[in-house]
């Protein structure tokens, strides 16, 4: 267990408790699926912050309130996760199959319905109508960024900004409401709210400017999913958008052609081509600036073991290889 977990190990307990009560129900398929998903396991880092910044501010634990707004942060993030592996039909998620490869398409989307809906009864029941403005607006982000990234898919002409305006849909943008909604239960300021809010969104960008960038990096066994997916469904990244303005003509050629047409055949050439250009180093170093600026965040925040674990969160962010 990392330190950051450490700080909240039995609120992080509760919360699986409460993820697995909260998955109940009379259509055994639904349990099945469900089941599958949250077994997985995963860094659970959305929900992890709900619950640092709850204690940072020192919520009144009595309601458990923040308990169940981790679960429902985590079962957004599910959701979002059994769609993204029917749109991207990816086969292999955190070292397993997918629910989709190992259900089917309909019952991946469909139980992917039954998570955001038992995320918003869920919501209904804190009785915060802030946070469910928070999380509707959130959810609604999240889906235009996922349909942005569909438009875009096996499109070698995107930019950077248009790239950066994808990624604070679809990954940041949970992070903000995560951190948000738990600023608002725990009644704090209207600055540190924002400043919050910000950590969020910084810190969901370092997050997947280096899951970007360990597409062409990582290992299969570290990431749990197979290297040259983003490749394999024509995805422009950092490193391939930096890699064609880095590299000679040539080397931008073949980056756009194998956009175009997806798949991985020329994983192995593309991989050499963003590691000597320097395509790589220039992903992780706006990695560690984005997670710069997210410590940056906490500054005015109190000195207490959780904000200390928010840092540690920030550092290993992008310090992983998976």
């Amino acid at each position: 267990m990392l330190s950051f977990h450490k700080v909240v190990k039995s609120d992080f307990s509760a919360v699986n408790q409460r993820i697995i009560e909260q998955l109940h129900s009379d259509v055994d398929l639904v349990e099945n699926i469900g089941h599958y998903l949250i077994e997985a396991g995963g860094k659970r880092l959305r929900p992890l912050l709900v619950l640092l910044i709850s204690r940072l501010l020192n919520y009144h634990q009595q309601d458990k309130n923040n308990l169940d707004l981790a679960a429902i942060i985590e079962f957004i993030h599910t959701a979002t996760l059994l769609h993204d592996d029917v749109v991207d039909v990816s086969a292999l998620r955190r070292g397993r199959p997918t629910a989709n490869a190992e259900w089917g398409n309909a019952p991946s989307v469909l139980v992917g319905d039954f998570l955001y809906s038992r995320a918003f009864q869920m919501m209904v029941a804190i009785g915060n109508m802030e946070i469910m403005a928070i999380l509707s607006n959130t959810t609604n982000v999240i889906s235009e960024g996922e349909v942005q990234q569909l438009v875009n898919a096996k499109n070698p002409d995107l930019d950077e900004a248009s790239y950066f305006d994808v990624i604070h849909k679809k990954t940041a943008a949970l992070f903000e409401g995560a951190c948000e909604t738990a600023a608002v239960l725990a009644d704090a300021s209207c600055e540190h709210r924002n400043q919050l809010r910000r950590y969020g969104y910084h810190l969901g960008l370092a997050f997947q400017l280096i899951d970007d960038a360990l597409d062409y990096e990582g290992s299969a066994d570290a990431l749990g999913k197979n290297v040259g997916d983003d490749l394999a469904e024509g995805k422009s990244t950092l490193p391939l958008i930096e890699a064609m303005k880095r590299g000679n003509p040539e080397q931008a050629a073949l980056i756009a052609n194998a956009i175009r047409e997806g798949g991985v055949e020329q994983l192995d050439p593309i991989i050499a081509i963003v590691h000597s250009c320097g395509a790589l180093q220039y992903t992780n170093q706006c990695a560690r600036e984005q997670a710069d600026l997210a410590i940056a965040c906490l500054q005015s925040l109190p000195d207490n073991p959780y904000r200390q674990a928010m840092i540690d969160l920030a550092h290993f962010s992008v310090g992983r290889d998976h």
